[in-house]
């Protein structure tokens, strides 16, 4: 009725007001679209490149290691396995290769253990100083490996450590607890507290309902945690140089380093050592690429 005398006295008529804003469905469709127009060598060209420059190093290296000695051939043919019998024989690199294993393996477990009960406390539970340490563990990031040499190799030798591989696991470990934890803690915060105050109802104590309840939804970000340890402990050379002395006792980053000499450099055997060493490495992140992503993305979302 007020529609109706407005018209009367202004002789208007009023419209009913339309939204200019189109709805979210077609802005939806319009990006895509505005995606598929784009040319597709924009694409693969820059991709391209980066695979040029990534893949180009491991294709030399990998030429190196199987073509005869003295050959200047630029592809893998005839191949030759000298070089790897060499180093795996001659220069000791199975033990290398086995005390590199130890290493990473004891810090996968040690690191996941520890970050699994320490981010399970900063997630479930609340004390006074939390946000203190949850800033304190931010700020180890900052720390260069190489400033704790002195004061740990000082704690070691007390210790009677020192050439010893538990020194090494230990050092590695102290490293990526810090990362470690708060990953898992920022995982853990994704899983709903009533899945574990169901378990509780039922009987449960808060570590059979962490058992089972919440240690299966966290394969995703322990994968995550224990490979980045594992690859991190594999790679590392700045703690098995400082704390290995035996050559019965070095991993595989100082032995590679034994391959180059003070006038001379085995191109053959170090080429074939850096393939040896990559082998774990590439096999672990083609198995667990999936759940690594998943993992770093879901410890990300909470901290």
């Amino acid at each position: 009725m007020t529609a109706a005398l407005a018209e009367k006295h202004t002789g208007t008529v009023l419209e009913p007001v339309h939204s200019t804003e189109p709805p979210t469905g077609h802005r939806r469709r319009g990006r895509e679209r505005a995606f598929d127009d784009v040319p597709r060598w924009q694409i693969y060209v820059p991709l391209g490149i980066y695979l040029l420059f990534t893949l180009v190093p491991f294709y030399w290296m990998f030429l190196f290691a199987v073509r005869p000695t003295g050959s200047t051939s630029l592809l893998p043919w005839p191949m030759t396995g000298e070089h790897f019998s060499k180093v795996w024989t001659e220069r000791s690199f199975a033990v290398f290769f086995q005390n590199s294993m130890i290493v990473g393996v004891c810090t996968l477990v040690a690191t996941t253990l520890v970050a699994l009960s320490g981010g399970y406390a900063l997630a479930r539970f609340d004390f006074r100083i939390k946000n203190g340490f949850m800033l304190a563990l931010l700020c180890s990031q900052f720390i260069p490996g190489a400033l704790m040499l002195v004061p740990l190799f000082e704690i070691f030798k007390n210790l009677q450590m020192i050439n010893s591989l538990g020194s090494v696991v230990i050092a590695e470990t102290v490293f990526q607890l810090p990362l470690s934890i708060i990953l898992i803690s920022g995982f853990i915060k994704n899983v709903p507290v009533s899945l574990e105050e169901a378990a509780w109802v039922d009987g449960c104590s808060r570590f059979r309902a962490f058992c089972a309840v919440v240690l299966p939804l966290l394969r995703p970000g322990l994968i995550a945690v224990g490979s980045f340890a594992f690859v991190h402990s594999w790679n590392h050379f700045l703690f098995a140089l400082m704390f290995l002395s035996e050559q019965d006792k070095q991993t595989i980053p100082v032995g590679l380093n034994t391959l180059i000499g003070a006038d001379s450099v085995d191109l053959g055997a170090l080429a074939a050592g850096g393939v040896i060493a990559a082998i774990p490495v590439v096999i672990v992140f083609a198995f667990i690429q999936k759940w690594l992503i998943t993992g770093f993305s879901a410890g990300a979302v909470k901290g």
